[in-house]
């Protein structure tokens, strides 16, 4: 297998930490301005063949960023370990963590990090890339069980939303044990699923999660992956940009920091929080795309990939796409200030909405001039 750069070298995390199987294109110039990716992409060039151009937050917003951590941090140091709990329940601690780049990564690090503090066991931690509608890095799964023939492969991302990356690793894997021979279990661990799509899971509220606040700065300073045949080739990783230009604005390791300095204080509710999961679990039921369905009727939108539910995918319609609108659940507005924030500056009406099971939704802008 041809690896274009030591893995070791991309991010800003350390090696103990994450190991990125990914392609560095941090010479590429492959990013877009949000008009004029949103008009490719809808004129059917795909997502992942070009890069937005990174989001510089204001002030006012990285202090929102702050101030959300602060209020959330114990909550989300439960929730991480509650996923890794639950994990190492049904696969014991001979078991590597897979994170999807990026959201995935950070909650990826905190798990490995859990592991550790509760259990003493380093687990090994690679991110890699998968991508809707063209499926999982083959190349980087390969390399990994190369790496570890005898481990179980855990794969772990942020959170859910209408499910369509769940189904994509269920497809990608499914395709790759056949071709391969191999028995992967294509269960994905998230922090938060409010689509009921996974059953490794934290919460399945739908609140805001700091790290979907910003982009690469949160994430290791490396982008969101790409997959453009003119720069990755069929030995190659998938790809992605290391934006070393913003590590005086890098929160990532302050971010992981901050919540594994949680993990002591939450320890004693780790049982009783455990028992109650249980106790009050249902299988996966795909809940938040029938939510999604009736939201793609009610406002007449032809495709269901313009729908984004969920507070992450909704800050990521308003970073890096055109927004149409942004419908909130009224309940749910303390989750909410960064979204109406975000929202206010880019203009774009926010709609009071119930019948969802998210506290919120982005929908995309149709482009009636795709030209």
């Amino acid at each position: 297998m041809t690896v274009n750069k030591t893995m070791d070298d991309l991010g800003s995390y350390a090696k103990e930490d994450v190991i990125f199987l990914l392609k560095d294109l941090s010479g590429a110039d492959i990013e877009k301005g949000t008009l004029e990716r949103e008009r490719a992409i809808q004129n059917g060039v795909h997502y992942s063949e070009m890069l937005p151009v990174e989001y510089q937050p204001s002030e006012d917003y990285i202090r929102l960023f702050h101030d959300s951590l602060e209020k959330t941090k114990k909550d989300i140091a439960l929730y991480v370990a509650l996923a890794a709990e639950q994990i190492v329940h049904s696969r014991g601690l001979g078991i590597v963590l897979s994170s999807l780049a990026r959201a995935g990564t950070p909650i990826g690090v905190l798990m490995k990090r859990y592991i550790e503090f509760k259990y003493g066991v380093t687990v090994p931690h690679y991110s890699i890339s998968i991508v809707r509608g063209r499926g999982i890095d083959e190349n980087a799964l390969a390399f990994i069980l190369e790496q570890h023939p005898e481990e179980n492969v855990v794969f772990v991302d942020g959170w859910t939303g209408k499910g369509a990356i769940t189904k994509e690793l269920t497809d990608s894997i499914s395709r790759y044990n056949e071709k391969h021979g191999t028995d992967l279990s294509s269960d994905l661990a998230v922090l938060a699923d409010p689509g009921h799509c996974s059953n490794l899971y934290g919460t399945r509220d739908d609140f805001l999660i700091p790290s979907a606040c910003l982009n690469s700065t949160v994430s290791g300073l490396v982008s969101r992956t790409v997959l453009n045949s003119s720069l990755i080739g069929p030995d190659d990783f998938h790809g992605a940009k290391y934006y070393k230009e913003l590590s005086q604005d890098d929160l990532s390791i302050f971010y992981v920091d901050t919540i594994s300095s949680e993990f002591v204080g939450i320890s004693s509710r780790v049982e009783s929080r455990l028992a109650e999961l249980r106790e009050n679990h249902t299988d996966m039921n795909w809940e938040g795309l029938r939510s999604v369905r009736r939201i793609q009727e009610e406002f007449h939108i032809d495709d269901i990939n313009h729908i984004k539910p969920g507070v992450g995918e909704t800050t990521r319609v308003l970073l890096r796409r055109v927004p149409w609108k942004i419908l909130i659940n009224p309940g749910k507005k303390h989750y909410l200030e960064h979204i109406l924030m975000l929202a206010r500056d880019r203009g774009v009406p926010v709609e009071e909405y119930t019948d969802m099971s998210y506290s919120c939704c982005g929908l995309i802008k149709q482009m009636d001039d795709k030209k």
